[in-house]
């Protein structure tokens, strides 16, 4: 009998696992062939790499879109990722054990806040502020990679706290009893031996940057034009699918699903690289 009932929840996991693995599969599937045809129309030179976009024109470049996706990222991972290590190693290291178990579950529940009130304190808290003193429209550049460098903290710190907690303490020993001192011990000890979790947790944290879209809509100025500073607008991938898919027809939406395209190859490679380093840190 208890061998029927292992039996049975053993195959209940395993189509549960691969009705996931399925779905993610028809995802892929079908946003590939549906954008598929509309690349082969316009040329992938063409699309990628031109920087017009004017759908009524039949223009279609999304080279501004990807340059603000990744200026959009880039400057989210040099807020969130120094930050989230710093917020990573303090817990660890220099808190008492009781702390640490007390303020990490709140950190990661941040996550769980909806990203339009992250927008919401953009637009209200970090828009006006950078209009204020550094000038410009304040929705720009600078306050989308702000709000997404807040929004990536909860991500990086729990999987960079898991990565330090997860070195032996005799590694902080042996360094403190040859005469290190405790900064030195962390510094070229623990977080030597903790590289590959940090770096799997900046590398989640950017693959949450590049696909957030209510928060980016909301401060980042919605501009398709390439990036010309950190004080001006533009418009993410993402931002540009939803801004647009509600009222696009026939080319228009063929378009806005490529640009899907373009972002499910972006977000492919993010988490190839986090298994890369997930794998290495294995050996």
């Amino acid at each position: 009998m208890e061998q029927a009932r292992e039996t049975w929840i053993r195959r209940t996991l395993l189509a549960l696992a691969f009705t996931a693995l399925a779905s993610l599969l028809l995802i892929a599937v079908f946003i590939i062939q549906e954008g598929a045809p509309f690349l082969a129309r316009i040329g992938i030179r063409d699309f990628l790499f031109a920087s017009d976009w004017n759908p009524q024109a039949g223009r279609f470049g999304i080279r501004p879109m990807i340059a603000a996706s990744l200026w959009v990222t880039v400057g989210a991972m040099l807020v969130g990722g120094p930050m989230g290590i710093a917020g990573a190693i303090f817990l660890n290291e220099f808190v008492p054990v009781g702390v640490m178990r007390t303020v990490k579950p709140m950190i990661e529940l941040l996550a769980g806040i909806p990203s339009v009130v992250y927008g919401f304190l953009g637009v209200m808290v970090v828009a006006p502020l950078i209009r204020t003193h550094l000038g410009g429209p304040g929705l720009s550049v600078l306050a989308a990679a702000l709000i997404l460098g807040i929004m990536i903290l909860p991500t990086v710190i729990s999987i960079a706290t898991d990565a330090i907690a997860s070195v032996p303490p005799s590694y902080r020993e042996g360094a403190l009893a040859l005469g290190a001192t405790r900064w030195q011990s962390v510094s070229m000890v623990t977080l030597r031996a903790a590289r590959s979790g940090i770096v799997a947790g900046v590398i989640l944290g950017m693959g949450r940057a590049l696909g957030e879209t209510m928060a980016v809509i909301m401060v980042a100025g919605n501009q398709a034009v390439m990036p010309t500073g950190v004080l001006k607008g533009l418009r993410t991938l993402t931002a540009n699918i939803v801004i647009e898919m509600g009222y696009s027809a026939d080319l228009h939406r063929e378009a806005l699903i490529a640009t899907g395209v373009v972002l499910f190859v972006f977000i492919l490679m993010i988490n190839l690289t986090f298994s890369l380093v997930q794998r290495r840190s294995r050996i």
